[in-house]
């Protein structure tokens, strides 16, 4: 039965699930529903939007826009609209180191923004250790979208940790106290297939540990990006899922989608590792690739630990081992750089290895 936006908010706010995941084609009305979806609680709820709901959607990335410096094409500096968000997530709750830390997590560790919200600006520059004038730089689109989602992921994370202390009265504030819904629409839209895995995969993550800690969180997510849908599919299931339609008389059906796997997600991880290691180029997230592989895999077979996938020569020791290095690498790890070394010629052997072994040993993919 055809509905209205409003209908189909009602429906998802209706729902008692944790986790709610849509598909749906640009222009379909993702956007739209997140706003439909943020008046009616605000509606049904009263005060502030965000003590009840926060969302993230094209009106997020909205908030930023570039100053060119178009007289001496050296001063880029991102503007942020006015708004109390941003204050309120910096200022308020003091959370520019993690956003610095988690931006360069997806792009460059000697990547630093400076914020300067006294004139709602970020400048970019690159760490130099040589005495140098620091030079500002103007980041790339997709750089500029893991700024902007680094910013709410931040928020995401504090959320999270704030509401995991069981006493209220111990909490570093209660900004958080009656939070209870969080739409995420589409923040992956400029970026690589690479850096979308990563954040869809961290994402899951986060939603994990709110649903085991039973934080009474419910999480809307919605996304054109058929990689970004699968890596949630696959991370998340038990959440309902569903695609929506626009017909042409400006309603819309919102039915579920099948359970099982609507894309090539395991053939594009298998497929990029296989790139990796003929091009020489290994990475830190190809062994986040490698890890998701074995964990579907050892789902599917029934075992309780993806360990028991690591090579069957080796004893339990060395499997540890192998399965400690794995999460080094492909966790959205807050560790030094003494802890979590960039890789090495070793590391690379070590991917290689497990992947061949992975591959010949389970048949999951044929190499060309």
């Amino acid at each position: 039965m055809a509905k209205t936006l409003r209908d189909i908010a009602q429906k998802l706010k209706d729902s008692n699930k944790n986790v709610q995941l849509i598909y749906a084609f640009n222009g379909t009305g993702k956007t739209r529903l997140s706003k439909e979806f943020a008046k009616l609680v605000r509606a049904e709820e009263g005060g502030l939007t965000r003590d009840k709901i926060l969302y993230y959607n094209a009106f997020t990335e909205d908030l930023f826009f570039w100053d060119n410096d178009l007289d001496n094409n050296q001063d880029f500096k991102l503007k942020i609209q006015p708004n109390s968000f941003i204050s309120w997530i910096i200022e308020e709750q003091g959370q520019d180191l993690n956003i610095i830390s988690n931006f360069q997590h997806y792009t460059d560790d000697k990547l630093n923004p400076i914020f300067d919200l006294t004139n709602n600006q970020v400048f970019f520059s690159f760490q130099r250790g040589n005495g140098e004038e620091r030079e500002y730089v103007k980041l790339s689109k997709g750089e500029e979208s893991n700024f902007i989602w680094s910013v709410f992921y931040t928020l995401l994370e504090f959320v999270i940790s704030e509401r995991k202390i069981i006493e209220s009265e111990e909490r570093s504030t209660h900004d958080f106290d009656d939070l209870e819904y969080i739409f995420i629409d589409d923040p992956v839209s400029s970026l690589d297939e690479n850096h979308l895995i990563e954040v869809a995969s961290n994402l899951a993550g986060l939603i994990k540990e709110s649903n085991q800690e039973k934080l009474d969180l419910k999480f809307i997510i919605t996304t054109h990006s058929p990689l970004f849908y699968n890596v949630l599919h696959n991370e998340l299931g038990n959440a309902d899922k569903y695609r929506l339609e626009k017909l042409e008389d400006g309603t819309y059906l919102m039915p579920n989608q099948r359970k099982d796997s609507p894309f090539a997600y395991h053939l594009f991880l298998c497929e990029q590792i296989t790139q990796a290691i003929e091009n020489g180029n290994i990475q830190k997230f190809h062994f986040n690739f490698l890890r998701n592989l074995y964990e579907k895999t050892s789902t599917f077979l029934g075992y309780e630990d993806w360990k028991e996938l690591l090579p069957q020569d080796a004893d339990d020791g060395v499997k540890n081992a192998y399965k400690k290095r794995i999460l080094d690498f492909a966790g959205h790890s807050k560790h030094s750089a003494d802890e979590v070394a960039e890789l090495n010629p070793v590391h690379k052997e070590m991917l290689t290895y497990l992947f061949n072994d992975f591959i010949e040993r389970y048949h999951f993919y044929k190499k060309e």
